[in-house]
């Protein structure tokens, strides 16, 4: 059997690489950014006054008290996007408005509702210290300065980011198109009735929200039946950058995954891994195909373990991290096999989250869980204490 990393290993070698393209700021939102974003402008561009008050030469002021008050003339006024051209002198201050350029001479600003003034004139009855409610050129950021990193999932925060700098199109990648179909005679769309021995289909419903969670366009192939032309047909066909089938890879007499794609390109093999041990993998017409079980846990786990990495490589996204966990009480594990296990995480760490462990049956009870915790293959049991890798879910 071929161990679960080098089954990924396989998956992300035949991944195309990401495909960039520019797009405006306003159509950007959710999409990776390719290409690191720097700052056009030092940031701010100038120095400029966080209050509104007066602009003013600290040493001017550095006797001033509540008994001798400094009297200063003002001489001009700035505001925001008019700012004032002259020079504050010795004796001098300026009105100045929040953002406005601090003018030439001036090094403090004094709020308003701290000076008493008249006519041309202000009191001011403390010293101020220099660079006092001053916003400094370039403490943001200096010019050419990185104010969103390549790799970045655009969130609205980094589009205000990325347009403060004056930066107005960004490269991203171009979210992959990934088609899925599901097989089985015995599957029936939610909603319908249920006929013997049939089962309502879940994997559809999965895929397509987990896909489009992943940063993926989904391409519903849908239900294909048990027949071994079709599945290659609706492979054959798919307009994607991946296709992903669950179902039918196995070892059965009635495998039409497997009947249907093994003499065009896909090879399959067990990957020593639990749920998910039966799995395809190749090309069908240049497109890659990665071939899952049609159990829905196993699908779930797959997604996590397989399809999201590949998802991320042709997004150009960093792979999350597996974080240790203490686990809380303690549960059996396959023999050679890589247990992936959903699991309830809290603070103290992590449990089964069904008594039916990782059944790859257990659809209903997937919804209780809060994200996989991996053992190695090596391991018989999990004993309270242990350590597991742990992720939360990532579609």
């Amino acid at each position: 059997m071929r161990s679960a990393a080098e089954h990924l290993a396989q998956v992300l070698a035949l991944m195309p690489p990401p495909d960039l393209h520019v797009v405006r700021l306003a159509d950007a939102l959710g999409q990776v950014v390719a290409a690191d974003v720097c700052a056009r402008v030092a940031l701010p561009p100038f120095d400029n006054s966080s209050m509104d008050g007066y602009a003013v030469r600290a040493a001017d002021v550095a006797r001033a008290s509540a008994s001798a008050p400094v009297a200063l003339a003002v001489v001009g006024e700035s505001a925001a996007g008019h700012p004032w051209t002259g020079e504050v002198a010795a004796g001098e201050a300026a009105r100045i408005m929040t953002g406005a350029v601090l003018p030439a001479g001036a090094d403090a600003v004094i709020p308003q509702e701290e000076v008493a003034a008249t006519d041309g004139t202000v009191l001011v009855a403390s010293p101020v210290h220099a660079g006092r409610f001053v916003r400094r050129r370039g403490e943001d950021a200096g010019a050419g300065d990185v104010v969103v990193a390549a790799g970045t999932v655009l969130a609205p925060r980094h589009l205000a980011a990325a347009a403060s700098s004056g930066v107005e199109r960004v490269m991203v990648t171009r979210p992959p198109r990934v088609a899925y179909l599901v097989t089985g005679d015995e599957l029936v769309a939610p909603g319908g009735v249920l006929g013997p021995g049939q089962i309502f289909d879940s994997n559809a419903a999965y895929l397509a929200a987990a896909l489009r969670a992943l940063g993926a366009v989904p391409v519903d192939l849908g239900v294909v039946r048990d027949r071994p032309a079709d599945v290659l047909a609706a492979v054959s066909g798919a307009d994607a950058d991946l296709v992903v089938t669950t179902g039918g890879a196995s070892v059965g007499a009635h495998d039409p995954v497997k009947a249907g794609l093994a003499a065009a390109g896909v090879a399959f093999l067990n990957v020593a891994i639990q749920p998910g041990k039966p799995q395809g993998l190749g090309c069908v017409e240049g497109v890659p195909v990665v071939c899952l079980p049609g159990n829905p846990v196993a699908v779930a786990v797959c997604v996590e373990v397989f399809v999201g990495p590949a998802v991320r490589a042709m997004r150009g996204v960093p792979e999350p991290v597996w974080e240790p966990r203490r686990a809380l009480e303690a549960w059996r594990c396959p023999p050679v096999r890589e247990q992936v296990m959903p699991v309830v995480i809290s603070a103290e760490g992590v449990r089964p989250a069904t008594p039916g462990g990782s059944g790859s049956h257990l659809a209903a009870s997937l919804a209780a869980a809060d994200g996989l915790a991996r053992v190695h293959a090596e391991a018989d049991t999990v004993e309270v204490g242990d350590i597991v890798a742990v992720r939360r879910f990532t579609a």
